[in-house]
């Protein structure tokens, strides 16, 4: 008896050992499945999405599984989303931060529970194990530099931030003062955060156009869903032929724009190359594979006349 009762017990342990590694947490060699824990900033914003697009696909094609959440532009939600996948225990964990310093404390988490961590898109103060991104202020010094063209180095400038405290930001602000202490001749006439955000974009800009009025020469959106606000703003108040806007990420809406001449340019950032790169390191890290600890994706000025070409 007591050994029927054994074998019992270990045919139940069997049949749940079995049914707890479901196909599809099996690999095409039939080894367990990768996985990887990712966190974003905020999945409604364009550009967001098109970096777990690009995530989602890449682990397609590589066979591994991801496990996304949104953070909803929040750092502790951020923080409690990788506590998460450390009780889990992914292999990787991919990090899109909130917050330069609120979001650090998610890195210093993963890593000293012993998971891999990269930062994607934008950085924290804590050093991640690689990083996937781009230089943001070279995406600032693009645009500015392309205003200061256009205006021919004379205007007043707005300037509408991201969310305040994001790397992005930070570096983006840092970038276009650079262009503005080189060109005397423009001057910043308002600065203030929209969020990334479209719909307080078009809200800031209908602001500015009721202060400042026909004194705005050109507006800088340190993103595309801001300077569609600004340019949307604009063209209700029949003042867009008079006012230059230029934005950055080049995403679907806002290259149109600028195919249209709507948006006078935008600068190219490479969601999908930073999100595939991303998953391709986090799987290469998981293999004890040989890794790029840093990977920068150059910018692109986008215009009317190479917009097609997108």
């Amino acid at each position: 008896m007591k050994n029927l009762t054994l074998k019992c017990l270990i045919g139940v342990l069997a049949i749940t050992l079995l049914g707890g590694c479901h196909r599809d947490d099996l690999g095409t060699d039939g080894k367990k499945k990768i996985v990887i824990g990712v966190s974003l900033l905020n999945l409604s914003s364009e550009f967001i999405v098109m970096l777990d697009e690009s995530m989602q696909a890449k682990a397609k094609e590589l066979g591994v599984r991801l496990i996304v959440n949104d953070a909803q532009r929040s750092a502790d939600r951020q923080i409690q989303q990788v506590e998460g996948f450390i009780a889990q225990g992914v292999d990787a964990i991919i990090l899109n931060p909130c917050e330069v310093d609120a979001s650090s404390p998610a890195v210093d988490k993963a890593l000293a529970a012993g998971i891999p961590i990269i930062n994607v898109n934008s950085e924290t103060q804590s050093k991640p194990t690689a990083f996937v991104g781009s230089h943001d202020e070279e995406s600032a010094r693009i645009a500015m530099e392309h205003i200061a063209t256009l205006l021919k180095g004379q205007g007043n400038v707005v300037m509408m931030q991201g969310f305040m405290g994001q790397a992005a930001q930070l570096k983006r602000d840092q970038g276009a003062r650079e262009i503005l202490a080189k060109n005397p001749g423009l001057k910043l006439i308002a600065n203030q955060t929209a969020e990334w955000d479209r719909a307080k974009a078009m809200s800031l800009m209908e602001n500015w156009i009721q202060s400042q009025g026909s004194q705005i020469s050109a507006v800088f959106a340190q993103n595309d869903e801001m300077g569609m606000g600004a340019m949307l703003a604009l063209e209700r108040a029949k003042l867009k032929d008079k006012v230059i806007v230029v934005s950055i990420d080049a995403i679907a809406d806002a290259l149109q724009a600028v195919k249209e001449k709507r948006l006078d340019a935008t600068v190219f950032q490479d969601a999908r190359g930073q999100g595939a790169t991303a998953v391709e390191i986090a799987v290469k890290i998981a293999r004890k594979e040989p890794y790029e600890k840093e990977t920068f994706i150059p910018f692109k000025l986008v215009t009317p006349e190479t917009a097609a070409a997108q």
